[in-house]
């Protein structure tokens, strides 16, 4: 078992981290949540019933303990911290990504998304985790994290269109 533990450590806990860090914006914190996330999935890795992935059951508690942790600081009043679209350049979103200052842009643009568009686009992009699991994590369907993550990149595209003509 624990060495079982080690492997899923060894082989998530990078995504993980990226993803936890990307909707919190703290290293400390992402680095505090993605500890308990692991504590949390060693602890209840009875109630794992295989119906998704690890990977995604991770995700899941980080999400959950994440959620826990903004409605912790509001009760004490603390703030915390799939179609191909085309720029008017011509390039691609997926270039735009692949550019490092595209890519900048995009990551500060994706900061300024409400939820659940901003984690949505982040489970899919950095984390790599397909419709199906992103939806898993949501309590929702395949479709509906695929039309989600639509919204989201064709927010991010308006956002970035209107900086480029500033």
């Amino acid at each position: 078992m624990n060495k079982d533990f080690d492997e899923i450590y060894r082989l998530y806990s990078a995504d993980l981290y990226r993803f936890i860090l990307n909707i919190c914006k703290n290293e400390a914190s992402a680095m505090d949540i993605m500890q308990e996330t692991m504590l949390k999935a060693i602890e209840n890795i009875d109630n794992f019933k295989g119906e998704c992935s690890i990977k995604t059951y991770l995700f899941t508690i980080a999400r959950n303990l994440y959620l826990d942790s903004l409605k912790k600081a509001e009760n004490q009043n603390i703030s915390s911290d799939a179609t191909e679209q085309e720029f008017s350049d011509g390039t691609s979103f997926v270039d735009k990504l692949t550019d490092k200052e595209s890519a900048l842009s995009i990551h500060r643009l994706l900061h300024n998304l409400d939820e659940p568009y901003k984690e949505i686009f982040s489970l899919r992009v950095f984390a790599e985790l397909s419709f199906r699991e992103i939806g898993d994590i949501f309590g929702n369907s395949e479709s509906w994290a695929r039309t989600s993550f639509f919204r989201a990149k064709k927010k991010i595209i308006t956002l970035m269109t209107k900086e480029e003509k500033s």
